[in-house]
């Protein structure tokens, strides 16, 4: 047949879509799918019934990262590979990431119902814990085959309840046998949603990204003291949430301040005592840095690290900043 007249199945894939939709469905049509929980392992259980179904080669790996093979004319011949993640942020978008699989999926679905037979070898793949929501770094999965994360560090990650990623991928059953690290590919595809207006704005349908953002996440650890709110005076106080809240807006002003393409996001916070009458004692907080320029991070970074100091001594608070992950832009 002419392969050039094949289409895929719209209805199909938006059935697949919906039915993904339905796994840790949140009010408002958004879905909360953190990796390595309950909601993961039914979505990853599911696609791979749907691999089966049309007779690919499964694998999973020691990360837990699930591939599907469709052999090709010479499978001797690097693959052509394309996928993306299942799991999702805590109010994550339904076609966040999944897009990628379930459109790949689709394709695959296609050459099948058409017996096409493609002249290299065909892989789909659903990476583990690629938003990073959890278990921090982002992209860990694929870091891991990538060879630029170690396994074991992975594996001793921990979430904000002290449970270990090694452990959870156990838990779920998807710590996998085959050796995780990276094999020849002959190109890599990704379907993914636009995650911004921009597209939207210029009334276009598709882009196509130039390159990938830099990015450096760190963690930040605010020290203050605990004492009753009624008896303790505010003057002389060591609020730890206070100092913290102007070290935000420390961050929020970043970009205007050094320009550029920079944009600077303290995005999650936990403070304790975490008490209605208790002055808090210590908060912690994530800090996400992100740029075309790696330059205009790492500068960014240095002032982030001074004014938050000059914040943390003038509030006799002080802050312990931890970089736990940097990625340079590409290409």
């Amino acid at each position: 047949m002419n392969t050039e007249s094949l289409r895929v199945n719209g209805k199909r894939l938006k059935k697949s879509l919906e039915f993904m939709a339905r796994i840790g469905a949140t009010a408002g049509g958004g879905v909360s799918r953190l990796a390595l929980s309950d909601e993961d392992r039914e979505a990853r259980n599911l696609f791979i019934q749907w691999l089966r179904e049309i007779d690919l080669e499964i694998s999973i790996d020691e990360m837990g990262n699930v591939f599907g093979k469709r052999a090709g004319q010479n499978n001797d011949l690097s693959p052509v590979m394309s996928g993306s993640h299942v799991d999702s942020q805590p109010m994550g978008g339904r076609f966040d990431g999944i897009l990628g699989v379930m459109g790949m999926l689709e394709v695959l679905r296609t050459l099948h119902d058409h017996k096409v037979k493609t002249r290299r070898p065909l892989v789909i793949v659903d990476w583990t814990n690629e938003e990073g929501s959890r278990f921090s770094p982002a992209m860990m999965g694929s870091g891991v085959w990538a060879g630029i994360l170690d396994r074991q560090w992975a594996f001793l990650r921990r979430d904000l309840s002290g449970k270990s990623f090694g452990d959870e991928l156990e838990r779920i059953g998807f710590k996998g046998s085959v050796p995780c690290r990276k094999w020849p590919v002959h190109a890599y595809f990704e379907l993914h949603i636009e995650q911004g207006p921009l597209l939207e704005r210029e009334k276009r349908s598709l882009g196509s990204p130039e390159g990938i953002v830099g990015i450096l996440w760190a963690d930040g650890y605010v020290q203050g003291k605990a004492n009753q709110v009624g008896p303790t005076p505010m003057e002389g106080r060591n609020d730890a949430l206070c100092a913290a809240a102007e070290m935000f807006l420390k961050v929020n002003e970043l970009p205007g301040k050094m320009g550029g393409n920079l944009v600077a996001t303290v995005g999650e916070i936990q403070n304790y005592p975490n008490s209605r009458n208790i002055i808090p004692e210590k908060v912690r907080f994530t800090l996400d840095i992100r740029s075309w320029d790696d330059d205009l991070i790492r500068r960014a970074w240095e002032e982030v690290k001074r004014g938050l100091q000059e914040v943390a001594k003038r509030r006799n608070c002080p802050i312990r900043l931890e970089e736990i992950w940097r990625v340079q832009h590409a290409p």
